[in-house]
This record gives C-alpha cells, sequence and structure tokens, in this order.
C-alpha cells in the first residue's frame, strides 16, 4: 500500500485547481485507491486533490504588509476587473498598440496587482534567515545567519504575481515570464538544498526544555543515586531491615575499596566484550540518523549468555568460590560506580571532537548537563558500539550471575541442601526477563536510549550499576532474610508473573512486528491513524488498551517477583516503588515527544486512547 504524506486532520496549504495559489486546509480523508485527499478550505468548500498540489505550512510565509484571504471565496465573490484580449481581437502581426491601449494595459495590470496584494495575496515559500517555522503546529526556533533573504524575498514575490498576471493577460509566455520562471526554479532548488541542510542539523534544546530539573537536577542525581544506592545494601545487610533503623552504620571507607575486586570486574567486563566481538549472530540495520546513515549492529547477545553460562558452569564444577561476590558486595557496587565515571569522563572527552551529526538530540550545549545525558548519541571504537554494548551485556547478564550468587550464598548462610522457594521463584522470574530481553535484543534498536538519548553517566550509571546491584535487590534481600512461600501463593506468583509476561511481550512483539512491516496481513485487522512522517500509529489491539501496555506488563512482573520477599519489611518493594516512578516519568518523556513528532494525529490519538499506563486511573 502507497505511503501517505499528510495525516487526517493536519493543517496544509493546497493549491487552488487552475491556479498557482495556495490556501489553508484541512485535510479530511484519503482514498488509497485513487491517491487523492479530500480537503477543505476555511469557507467550508471541499474539493480533492493530488498529493503533490498540498504543501506543510513550513514551506510558506505570508508576506508583510498585506492581508490574505485563507479561501477563494472573496476571489469568487468580486467583481472580475481584468479586461484581457481574447485571440479574436489581437492586431495583426507586425501591428502596433496604440498608446492608449498601452495605457489602459498598465492600468490593468497595476490594478491586477493591487487586487492580488489586497484580497489574494499568495503564500511564498519562506526565506532561510533568523526566523520560527512551525512543524506539527508547534514552533521550532531555527537559528541561521549565512543566508541572505531580502533577495529572496523580493524574487519570490515577483515570480507569485507575475505568474497570476500571466494566467489573466497573455495567451503565449513573454521573455519576462520566461525569465522569472527561470528564477523561480533557482529559488526552488535554493529552497530544497535549504531544506536538506536543515534536515541534517541538530539544535541544541533551550535551557527551559531540560530533563531531570536541568543542571540542578541532574547534579543531584549524578550524586545522589551512588549514596543512596550504598545506604540500600548497607540497610539490607542489617538484622532488622527496618526504615526505624535509617540510617545503618556506614563502613569505614577503606573497607569499600579492594583493588582485586575492581580487577574482577574489569575481567567481566572484558570477557563481555570479546563475547560482543565474536562473528556470530546476524547483522541488522538501526534506525535511520540525522544524516539519512543506518548504523549496523551484530546481534548476538543470547549467544553471549550462553557462552557466560558455560564458563560460568565451568567454574563451578571446577570449584571457584563464588561466595566471594556477596562477601565483597559492597565492594563490587563501587567499582562498577568508578569505572562508569571513568567511562563516563572518556565519552565526553571523546565527544568534544565529534562532528555536529553524531551528537544527540537530547544534548544542549551545558557541559555539565550533557555529561550526565550524554553529547554523543553513538559512540563507537572502530565497529564496537559502547552504548549498544552496555545497554544489554555487562549489567543485564551480570543481574542474573548476582542472582545465582545470592542463591549459592542462601544455601551456605542458612545451611539449606536446596535453595528455598522463594529464590528460587526469584531466581526464575528474573532470568525469564532477561533472557527474554536479549532473545528479543533488536527490539532495543527503537528504544529512546538508543535514539534520542546520548552515552553519557545517566545511562552509564544505569547499565552498569543500577540495574545489576539494584535489581537484584530481591535475591540479595533473601539471602540474610528468609521467608517461607506456600505453593499456593507461589502458585498465585506465578499466575502474575505469567500475566505480566504474556501483556509486555505481546505488546512489544505488535509494536516491533508493525514497525518492520505494516503492511503484514496478520496485522490488517489493526486500526491505524496516520500522522505527518509517514508512520501510522497504533489504535487497537494492546496498543488501543492504554498507551503504554508494555510499561503496564513491566509493571506487575516487578510486583510479581517482590512478592516472595513476603510483607515483613518495605525494603524489598522498593523495586516496584521505584519502577513506578520510573516508568510514569519515562512516559511523560515519550508524551511529549510523540506530541513534537506526531503533532496532530498525536492528539487525536490521545483522545482514542486516553489511559496512559494504567487503565481506568491514569
Amino acid at each position: 500500500m502507497p505511503s501517505r504524506k499528510f495525516a487526517d486532520g493536519e493543517v496544509v496549504r493546497g493549491r487552488w485547481p487552475g491556479s498557482s495559489l495556495y490556501y489553508e486546509v484541512e485535510i479530511l480523508s484519503h482514498d488509497s485507491t485513487s491517491q487523492l485527499y479530500t480537503v477543505k478550505y476555511k469557507d467550508g468548500t471541499e474539493l480533492e486533490l493530488k498529493e503533490n498540489d498540498i504543501k506543510p505550512l513550513t514551506s510558506f510565509r505570508q508576506r508583510k504588509g498585506g492581508s490574505t484571504s485563507s479561501s477563494p471565496s472573496r476571489r469568487r465573490g468580486s467583481r472580475s476587473r481584468s479586461r484581457s484580449r481574447s485571440p479574436g481581437r489581437r492586431p495583426p502581426k507586425g501591428a502596433h498598440r496604440s498608446a492608449s491601449a498601452s495605457v489602459s494595459h498598465q492600468a490593468d495590470i497595476k490594478e491586477a496587482r493591487r487586487e492580488v496584494e489586497v484580497k489574494l495575496t499568495p503564500l511564498v515559500l519562506k526565506p532561510f534567515g533568523n526566523s520560527i517555522s512551525r512543524y506539527n503546529g508547534e514552533p521550532e526556533h531555527i537559528e541561521r545567519n549565512d543566508v541572505p533573504h531580502k533577495n529572496t524575498q523580493e524574487k519570490f514575490n515577483l515570480s507569485q504575481e507575475s505568474s497570476y498576471i500571466s494566467t489573466q493577460y497573455s495567451v503565449h509566455p513573454r521573455r519576462e515570464e520566461i525569465r522569472l520562471k527561470e528564477v523561480d526554479s533557482k529559488e526552488e532548488k535554493f529552497v530544497t538544498k535549504e531544506l536538506a541542510v536543515r534536515t541534517f542539523e541538530v539544535t541544541p534544546i533551550r535551557a527551559k526544555d531540560l530533563e531531570f530539573g536541568g543542571v540542578p537536577g541532574v547534579f543531584l542525581i549524578m550524586f545522589g543515586l551512588p549514596v543512596f544506592l550504598f545506604l540500600l545494601l548497607l540497610m539490607c545487610k542489617q538484622k532488622d531491615p527496618s526504615l526505624l533503623n535509617f540510617p545503618p552504620p556506614l563502613p569505614a571507607l577503606y573497607e569499600l575499596w579492594e583493588t582485586r575486586v575492581f580487577g574482577v570486574y574489569l575481567l567481566w567486563f572484558l570477557i563481555q566484550a570479546l563475547f560482543y566481538l565474536l562473528p556470530i549472530g546476524k547483522v541488522v540495520e538501526g534506525t535511520p540518523l540525522i544524516d539519512g546513515r543506518r548504523l549496523k549492529y551484530r546481534l548476538n547477545g543470547f549467544y553471549a549468555f550462553i557462552l557466560t553460562s558455560a564458563v560460568v558452569g565451568t567454574c563451578l564444577f571446577q570449584g571457584v568460590e563464588f561466595h566471594y561476590v556477596y562477601r565483597h558486595f559492597l565492594q563490587f557496587a563501587l567499582a562498577a560506580t568508578v569505572f562508569c565515571v571513568v567511562l563516563s569522563v572518556y565519552l565526553h572527552m571523546r565527544s568534544l571532537k565529534a562532528p555536529r551529526k553524531d551528537l544527540s538530540p537530547a544534548s544542549s550545549g551545558n557541559a555539565f548537563y550533557d555529561f550526565f545525558i550524554g553529547r554523543e548519541l553513538n559512540p563507537r571504537i572502530g565497529t564496537f558500539d559502547l552504548k549498544y554494548f552496555c545497554e544489554l551485556r555487562p549489567g543485564l547478564i551480570g543481574w542474573v550471575l548476582i542472582n545465582l550468587v545470592m542463591l549459592l550464598a542462601e544455601m551456605e548462610i542458612q545451611s539449606r541442601a536446596v535453595p528455598s522457594l522463594a529464590m528460587i521463584l526469584v531466581n526464575s522470574f528474573q532470568l525469564l526477563y532477561v533472557v527474554d530481553a536479549l532473545w528479543n535484543e533488536e527490539a532495543v534498536l527503537t528504544t529512546m536510549d538508543i535514539i534520542h538519548d546520548g552515552f553519557g553517566f545517566m545511562l552509564a550509571f544505569g547499565d552498569l550499576v543500577w540495574v545489576p546491584f539494584i535489581y537484584s535487590f530481591q535475591a540479595f534481600y533473601l539471602v540474610s532474610h528468609p521467608n517461607e512461600v506456600s505453593w499456593p501463593m507461589a502458585s498465585l506468583m506465578i499466575i502474575l508473573k505469567l500475566c505480566g509476561y504474556v501483556i509486555f511481550r505481546g505488546a512489544n512483539s505488535q509494536k516491533n512486528a508493525f514497525r518492520k512491516n505494516p503492511s503484514d496481513p496478520k496485522l490488517a485487522h489493526l486500526k491505524t491513524i496516520h500522522t505527518s512522517t509517514g508512520k501510522n500509529l497504533l489504535v487497537s489491539g494492546w496498543w488501543g488498551f492504554v498507551r503504554h501496555p508494555n510499561y503496564l506488563g513491566d509493571l506487575i512482573m516487578a510486583l510479581a517477583w517482590s512478592l516472595p520477599c513476603g510483607f515483613n519489611h518495605i525494603l524489598p518493594y522498593f523495586y516496584v516503588v521505584y519502577f513506578t516512578m520510573l516508568l510514569v516519568h519515562r512516559e511523560a518523556r515519550d508524551e511529549y515527544q510523540c506530541k513534537k513528532k506526531y503533532g496532530v494525529a498525536w492528539e487525536k490519538y490521545c483522545q482514542r486512547v486516553p489511559y496512559r499506563i494504567f487503565p481506568y486511573i491514569y
């Protein structure tokens, strides 16, 4: 099915049939068979136009000092002052026009020009100076000082007026008209080139649009999250991890650092990097970058997980002491944090030499904020993509390994022959989550982390520190605070987990299949809303239930793997509370980006699907 360029409800400029004048119209519908758009002018006139007779609002600008008409009704209702000569009244070839006829003809031209300027001033293409254009109805500030625009404006005005006059007064084109058409052609090429240049530009976001509370907010996050992480782990190691016992006793600084632990962490990181470089797994292309390029990614995360499992199994068979990780858990957390800081400094320093086209859309120009959010979008060493590697490998696979360490530590500390049912549930639930992410690795290429955010402290800390040491918190808690779970309760937890997983996987699979092939017959039953970007928004299936059904499934699964810890303390449920806040904030970021990108179509989608994450609640 041919793709549409304009969405229903979008306000654009449509050419009035038989003229070169464009008026503001609203797209009513589109016929996929005839490829015609039904549009409505401001005076209520409805016509069918071809796609090449419709242009977006950003392609035009109104002239100063002249009133405009948004529809041709005033033209139809006014008395025509044109008195052009018909071919039958044309003087014989070689005859000279009388002086009175010449004067009359000049007066008619002036009168026609005055009527054009007052009543039907044509909308002309916008010059590229310091200006404000509109994208989907929202202002977009563009600062350019390298293109003179005064002459451009005059040429466009002249060409449009002459086009109108020539249709009124001549049958054969004059030399002046031919020259004006050449000017129009040159100006059109100039505008096309300028639009291409603008498409490839990355404009830093304004200070008022900074996320996470701007510079003060990211300052608190950068220094607050590591402190909060260590306080949480120290609270969990207490005999009574009640909130009444906050703050926990603080260890000496020298007790938190051990060089050998840092060496082990570096070894783990390098092993995962080696697995990433193995020439196994298929290679796919990511989403188009701002300059049209598409980077290639090798999907071998699941193979890396299999190889890691084989290495860990061999180490266990050889009698390697994995309890060492539990005894030095705080030191490993500090080692990962130090490595994250060093990596973030390296990423920021190298981004200072990166070309503008490689910068992240989220970068602001503020050094401190960009250090946090990430300045370079896809930092690579050769073909080694640092952000993509850290997104799934060291942290996510490390999370499973830490859970296994906690299971072995529970058996040793509590003198168990087999792990507790609660520990088995936590390990199984989270193992399924990680395996699913690695098996569907390609889906991460369309996430906001990859296509929007740069690679800085935020993602580095989240991927390498927060995920492995916070997401494994339930298993860490059960080592020192066992909880017996009955089989009926375990069955309910399994059902809850599976419900969350079905929603999560079903929504993500539906979204990814639709992005790959919107014309797939298996998706023909799904309803969509077309957008001005050429893409469609799903408004049925999982995505007609709530706007972010994958987030809903994620939260249900998070609750399921916290329930095995029991209700003696609220500490194991920190993950659920945190994850809810994280997804609500992420959903707000998604809403902002989608509204900016899809405009009117997104507003229609929100009317069709009013609930964001929780049905009938939020």
